[in-house]
């Protein structure tokens, strides 16, 4: 199937379901014969960014090299679809003007919510000081201003999040 790639760029809060959503998302689409792939931030940073910190800076030049993946993904007619808190939107603008077919969802949950769910133990570890730049707590996470998608995580299931993604697809001609 020779198909034209773009992007998925899921971003939100740790523990907001980014990667849970993007795992399903990634199951529709091989389910319907799409070529695509899962840039997952914790996977991308153990594989590509091994070491680097939580700075603005490393933050930023982890971004990048996710970016700079997923548009040679895309270009080869592959959907990409990236998970990755990506906090700051000068980050996420940069990625949108590189890559050129970029969807935007933004995976919105209440920060109390994230922290009852904390997956990885990520805010506990934080709200013990065990951990002091934690997206949301510590540092900031900004919101996107006029993302393509908006999913409401916390009153959503996986499904329905995945639905509206496919329907949007659908309507900006992407599938």
């Amino acid at each position: 199937m020779s198909e034209k790639g773009f992007v998925i760029w899921l971003t939100g809060l740790p523990g907001s379901g980014k990667t849970t959503i993007s795992e399903a998302l990634r199951k529709y689409f091989e389910s319907q014969g799409h070529k695509v792939e899962n840039l997952d931030g914790d996977e991308v940073r153990r594989n590509l960014s091994a070491g680097a910190g939580f700075s603005k800076e490393e933050r930023g030049r982890h971004a990048l090299r996710v970016t700079y993946v997923a548009r040679l993904l895309s270009r080869n007619g592959v959907v990409v679809i990236v998970s990755l808190i990506s906090p700051y939107r000068s980050f996420r603008a940069k990625a949108r003007e590189m890559i050129g077919d970029f969807v935007e969802v933004f995976v919105s949950c209440p920060l109390d919510v994230c922290i009852e769910r904390d997956p990885k133990g990520l805010y506990k570890k934080a709200l013990a000081g065990e951990i002091t730049d934690l997206t949301g707590l510590q540092d900031p996470y900004e919101e996107p201003l006029s993302p393509e998608i908006t999913l409401e995580t916390h009153c959503s299931t996986v499904d329905d999040c995945v639905e509206q993604i496919v329907s949007k697809l659908k309507e900006m001609d992407h599938i």
